[in-house]
């Protein structure tokens, strides 16, 4: 992008390059986007994991690791991939990516002393890039950016306590979609600093004939096939498709996965033979495959990163989402299918039964993504985010001595492959809540930018008036799935077994980190 030459960028993100998922897609883009526009980008992010949820075999027994893509610099760091998703375990997943990416941040007043970070982006969802990110940018004084393509406040108190935290420091947020605006501005940040980054498409036009590739897949000529796209989950979604199935046998439902999603649908279908697991294809594949379905199935209501590759292949879609939905209105927009209520099999059924008909309402997706959801217009909106960030940024003043340095993590190391957890909370949540964060501390009135900033421990120095400090995790790790009162007020679980203990955790430094000789003012979690 114009303005990036001789900048220097850090993008902390959960998933890269060579994962295959949207997220790992677009964080790859973006990074190589600046880099192509001549900045010295650096990413800073987990071992290749998901989504089959087991570590890459060329990763096994690495710590760390660094290597160059596609003119990016990749910091890789050691965390947990458990096999089994729960809320206990998905907490212990960015509670162990937390203490990774600070042990394994790359310190660039020690790369070069003359030229300095000029911005830290990260991508949400994920809690921990948010938290990673926000503390780095207050470290060296830079403005902060987060990318956010997902909430998860909704699932959890925690989750939104830690967001609200992450994103009141930013310099400016970018929105996958116009219902996260709102939803953002409602946690603390104004909404002049929330701009609008709408996800692009990420696949190509599909290049072979249809009944050829419907040919290559086994798929009989006639029988109508529903191709669900993006992650369904262990819980209402997985139900849903197959509900749906079990309703009428000669429906061919087919997910996207790989061997533990098999066993989540066995578990829960019990072996229908009209519900089957394919292999997700690589990219160049994707969209063929994609247009080759009658219908596409959509189940995620905060608009999946799928759901533009489903408008660019020109098949009908049916969502299963509240009308309210980011998804809904996506789709609405779109002209590109049907919405129907989640948890109605009998209603998905009968829109896809429907659509197979007459695929009619459902084709206007590609010419709505060739003129709305283009890589070019995407990453356009991508740079004009950086740019307002920099612009916002004043020069840099000399701080005083220890300001902005990332909180000292525990001395003690944890087991390899293991995660050291803070001890759940002693009382029990009422019945229906997941996780019950502490009530926060009122806040002062002529300080509202950093009413949530935590004390700073007493071997640091107090902050510079006007730079903030990103407050320590909270004492409890975040849930990000939604559980059962049982699991809220249960002790954690035991260290996961060996088979899921793929990459290890490095002990983290016993001393903070120096403070710089420079600080920016302070200006992504999606």
């Amino acid at each position: 992008m114009a303005g990036t030459a001789a900048r220097r960028l850090l993008l902390v993100t959960t998933n890269y390059a060579p994962e295959p998922a949207g997220t790992s897609r677009y964080a790859t883009q973006i990074a190589e986007h600046w880099a192509a526009g001549g900045a010295e980008v650096h990413v800073l992010t987990g071992m290749p994991h998901y989504p089959a949820w087991r570590l890459d075999p060329a990763y096994a027994g690495k710590r760390r690791a660094e290597e160059e893509r596609g003119g990016v610099r990749v910091h890789r760091h050691g965390h947990l991939v458990p096999a089994r998703q729960t809320a206990v375990r998905r907490a212990l997943f960015e509670m162990s990516l937390l203490r990774g990416g600070l042990s394994a941040a790359p310190r660039f007043d020690q790369l070069d002393q003359l030229r300095r970070l000029d911005v830290v982006a990260a991508q949400m969802p994920s809690l921990a890039a948010g938290v990673i990110g926000a503390r780095l940018a207050a470290r060296y004084g830079v403005p902060f950016v987060p990318l956010v393509r997902n909430l998860l406040g909704a699932r959890s108190v925690t989750a939104r306590a830690v967001e609200r935290s992450v994103l009141r420091r930013a310099a400016v947020v970018g929105a996958a979609h116009e219902t996260l605006v709102a939803e953002i501005a409602a946690l603390g940040v104004p909404q002049e600093r929330v701009r609008l980054v709408p996800n692009w498409s990420l696949t190509p036009r599909a290049s072979r004939p249809r009944e050829q590739m419907r040919a290559m897949l086994g798929w009989r000529p006639g029988q109508t096939v529903l191709l669900h796209c993006g992650d369904p989950g262990d819980g209402p979604g997985l139900a849903l498709l197959a509900d749906t199935a079990r309703r009428d046998p000669t429906l061919r439902m087919v997910l996207l996965g790989d061997a533990g999603l098999r066993e989540r649908v066995r578990a829960r279908s019990g072996g229908l033979p009209n519900l089957e697991i394919a292999p997700l294809p690589d990219e160049n594949e994707l969209p063929d495959m994609l247009a080759a379905a009658d219908v596409l199935a959509v189940t995620d209501a905060d608009v999946p990163p799928e759901l533009t590759s489903c408008f660019a292949a020109g098949r009908p879609i049916v969502a299963a989402v509240p009308e309210s939905s980011g998804t809904a209105r996506e789709l609405a927009r779109a002209g590109a299918g049907l919405v129907v209520p989640p948890g109605a099999p009998e209603a998905l059924l009968a829109a896809t039964q429907a659509l197979a008909a007459d695929p009619t309402p459902g084709t206007a997706g590609p010419a709505y993504a060739a003129a709305h959801l283009t890589r070019a217009a995407g990453l356009a909106h991508i740079d004009a985010l950086l740019a307002a960030a920099l612009a916002a940024a004043p020069a840099r003043p000399a701080p005083a001595a220890g300001v902005a340095a990332v909180p000292p993590m525990p001395e003690a190391a944890p087991v390899a492959g293991a995660v050291e957890v803070p001890p759940m909370p002693k009382t029990a949540p009422a019945a229906g809540v997941a996780e019950v964060a502490p009530a926060p501390e009122a806040e002062p009135e002529a300080e509202p930018a950093v009413a949530e900033v935590a004390p700073a421990p007493a071997a640091e120095a107090a902050p510079a008036a006007g730079v903030a400090e990103t407050p320590p995790m909270p004492d409890a790790p975040p849930v990000v799935h939604d559980a059962p009162p049982a699991v809220a007020d249960a002790v954690p679980e035991p260290d996961p077994p060996a088979a899921e203990r793929v990459a290890t955790v490095p002990p983290m430094p016993k001393e903070p980190p120096a403070g710089r000789d420079a600080v920016r003012a302070p200006d992504p979690a999606g």
